[in-house]
């Protein structure tokens, strides 16, 4: 796959400033948004599109069920592991206690590029937040002098 198609992440108008992913609170990518947006990058047919990535996310589905790993270089690495049994309790019934078993879960590992990525991100929403909160402080402070 070309790495065109990979940058729909940073096309999505609403995935593009900081201040927006701060305030956007039902900002999600789904699985429709990457299909239209590799459709429009590459001009394939978006239902080919679909059969692609489905078939991927089902590929990688049935690999964590055989308990295979799954590594996608410079994204990440699927893991399929055992929890530990737990001892549980109830909040309504004080001194109850009963034993949570093991199950399967996935453990995710973000890649180098995605962990960089993120963590730019981290910046750019702290420094965001800090604007805002001495934007409303100063806001409250003109306020209060004011009256």
């Amino acid at each position: 796959m070309p790495v065109a198609a990979l940058r729909f992440l940073c096309d999505c108008a609403h995935h593009l400033s900081a201040e927006r992913r701060l305030t956007c609170d039902m900002s999600k990518l789904t699985k429709r948004d990457i299909v239209v947006a590799i459709s429009n990058q590459t001009g394939m047919v978006q239902h080919d599109v679909f059969e692609v990535v489905q078939r991927t996310l089902d590929h990688i589905t049935n690999s964590l069920a055989n308990n295979v790993a799954v590594e996608l270089r410079n994204f990440g690495v699927f893991q399929p592991r055992l929890t530990k049994p737990r001892v549980g309790r109830n909040p309504n019934e004080p001194g109850s206690s009963f034993v949570i078993p093991p199950r399967a879960t996935v453990k995710f590992k973000a890649g180098k590029i995605m962990r960089q990525r993120v963590e730019k991100l981290s910046r750019e929403l702290k420094e965001a937040s800090d604007k805002q909160a001495a934007e409303r402080a100063a806001a409250e402070g003109a306020q209060s002098a004011s009256n």
